[in-house]
């Protein structure tokens, strides 16, 4: 079964930084936009950042200015830096291949 492996969670005081990676198979990566999106305690998951395989990139206005997302095509592993984090964007980060292959998530806890 593909998988994408996601890393990079934590516990962070608020106002500080993580960086979240997804590594994914060669075909996967090189085939398709690889995104992250979140799912907040009860809520349902939301996008939070897109990247192309060409490198163009979109974010939800919530993110924007405060988070990056980058790949790296020749380790097939794409990335989100996350500055300036506040206790709202506590939640499950999830990586996507095209919105077909999710990864199992990872656990991002900010503290006020």
């Amino acid at each position: 079964q593909v998988q994408l492996v996601e890393s990079g969670g934590g516990l962070v005081q608020a106002g500080g930084s993580l960086r979240l990676s997804c590594a994914a198979p060669g075909r996967i990566f090189r085939n398709h936009a690889m995104a992250w999106y979140r799912q907040l305690p009860g809520k349902q998951r939301e996008f939070v950042a897109i990247i192309t395989s060409g490198g163009n990139t979109n974010y939800a206005d919530f993110v924007r200015g405060r988070f990056t997302i980058s790949r790296d095509n020749a380790k097939n592993t794409v990335f989100l830096n996350m500055n300036s984090l506040k206790p709202e964007d506590t939640a499950v980060y999830y990586c996507t291949a095209g919105g077909i292959t999710w990864g199992q998530g990872t656990q991002v806890t900010v503290s006020s």
